[in-house]
Formats: C-alpha cells, structure tokens, sequence
C-alpha cells in the first residue's frame, strides 16, 4: 500500500495533466494506478487462500474486500499527497498533484483522506472481520506517518524499511478471507518486500535530480550511482530466492516455477546490464520490466491456483 509501488512515467511527461473538475483532482489524489496493483495484489491473496473455485459467498466477501482496502489505500495516498506537497512541487514527476499545484487546501486533502480511511475501515469491520480491518488500518500508519513522515525524510534506507506497508495487500487479501495470518500469506508479503527496492531505486536512478532537488536522502543521492546498482542487483539475487518460496513450499506447481524463473532471470538480468552500461534509458526500462515482473508474477499465482 506504499508509494514504492509506482506508475510508469515517459522521459518527457511525468503523468496525465489533472483535469479541471474537482473530482478528478480528488481522484488524482488516490493514484489510482498504483491502486490497481494494491489491490490486485490483495485480490491474489484472497483467491490463494480460497481452496478451489469461490463460491457466491466468497465472491462478495472479495468484492467487499476488495473495496475496503481500495478506500484505505486511496486514504493514504491522498494524505501523503497533503504531507509532501511541498516536495512534490519540487519534482517534475510529482509537480503535476493538485496538492503541490495548490489546487486542493489542505482541509480537503485531510478531510477526504478522513473520510475515505473510515469509511474504509467500516466497511472492513463490519462486513469481513476486525482482523483485516486492523491490519488494514495499521497498513495506513505505516505508510502514512511511519514512512513518509519519518523515514522517507531521514534515511536512504527509506524505501527498505517503509517498504514493508507495501507488501501487505496480499496479506490484507488472505486475512479477509481466513480471519488469519499464515506462512502462505507471509511468503507474499517477502516477495514483494522484496521486490520494493529494486523496483524503486531503478526509478531513483534515472530521477536522482529530482530527488536531489527536493532534498530527500534517496540512495542514488546520498550513496551514488554504482553504490544502488549494486544494491538493485543484490536484492534481485534475494527476490528470486523469494519467488521460488511458493513452488518450495507446496503452494504453487511447475507452471509458476517457469514463469518466475523467467521473471526472476530478466529482473537479474536488467540489474546486471545496469552495473555494466548504466543509461537512464536502461533503468527506465528496468523500472518498468520490474511493473511487469510483480503483475506476471503473481497472475502467475491465479493461474496455476486452478490450472496448475
């Protein structure tokens, strides 16, 4: 539920203009394209934790789901929207937000993120069950306060720590429909804690100008160039190790071994090529192969959840 998880930007223009309305500058506020793969995410843990095809009942229980965790994520996204208004105006990547363009207040930005985090958490609690609900709203104080107020602004090992909120939807989505936490639910939560900074510090690479702008102590800046490349191929050696947990443990068959050692072999590959040639063409194509890495990965999990 993290802003690591971030929408592909061009060289040239960093995301859509907002449009003039007043709904769509609140909607721009919930990035709601890094929305559809939190929620995605989540979605794979409730199918994986539902033993064969979902009955009517489970379903529902998903779409429910589904929805609270959308308005809780969006929550956050809007209230780290309010906190870094003023970097984001900073950052071409970011300039564009209706918060750092001034064109929402403060007290809309607060009382929409509010509003969404209850309505959220409500929706949780009464129609799946408490457990998610609070793992939900814990999620929010991680990303919300944890990470982009106090780490983000303090450590280059931000996106590492801060990750961690991240890599929750799956286990939002398994908690949701079992009322519980198991080591299935937790192997999701590695591979994409995992998978954060990579995915993350490829996109620092080629926007460390920016970072270094707004003053954040992003790795690249703090630590150079060759130093994060060398961070970004290490972790890669870590995910893979992570992605081949699901077929270890049982969880998974020989169909989704294939895909994520595919997967893992072009994240690992990307990496290598980025220590060797570095471009910010080749880290831009790195961010966006590991967008593809994380969707394959885990669609690879559904498929092989009924084919497999």
């Amino acid at each position: 539920m993290s802003d690591p998880i971030q929408a592909p930007a061009s060289s040239t223009v960093i995301a859509p203009r907002v449009g003039g309305s007043l709904l769509g500058q609140y909607l721009a506020l919930c990035k709601p394209r890094v929305l559809h793969l939190i929620v995605f995410c989540a979605f794979i843990g409730m199918v994986l934790a539902v033993p064969g095809v979902p009955t009517l009942n489970d379903a529902l229980r998903m779409l429910f789901a589904s929805a609270g965790i959308w308005l809780v994520a969006a929550a956050a996204a809007a209230f780290n929207c309010l906190v870094e208004k003023s970097i984001d105006a900073k950052m071409r990547r970011t300039a564009w937000r209706p918060t750092a363009r001034g064109e929402l207040s403060d007290v809309q930005a607060l009382l929409f993120s509010g509003v969404l985090c209850g309505l959220g958490s409500w929706l949780l609690y009464v129609l799946i069950n408490p457990l998610t609900m609070w793992l939900t709203f814990a999620t929010f104080i991680g990303y919300a306060v944890v990470y982009t107020v106090i780490l983000k602004p303090l450590t280059p090992q931000n996106i590492v720590i801060g990750g961690a909120s991240g890599a929750m939807p799956p286990v939002l989505g398994w908690a949701a429909m079992t009322g519980e936490v198991t080591a299935e639910a937790l192997i999701l939560f590695l591979i994409i804690f995992l998978w954060t900074p990579p995915h993350f510090w490829a996109l620092a690479l080629y926007r460390t100008e920016d970072y270094r702008q707004s003053g954040l102590p992003m790795l690249p800046v703090t630590h150079g160039s060759e130093f994060t490349r060398f961070q970004i191929l290490l972790y890669t050696f870590l995910l893979l190790a992570a992605c081949l947990m699901p077929y270890a443990l049982g969880m998974s068959s020989w169909l989704y071994l294939v895909v994520a050692l595919g997967l893992s072999v072009g994240f690992i590959t990307y990496a290598v090529r980025l220590m060797r040639e570095y471009s910010d063409a080749l880290a831009r194509k790195t961010f966006r192969f590991s967008l593809i890495h994380l969707s394959a990965l885990f669609a690879a999990l559904l498929l092989d959840h009924y084919l497999g």
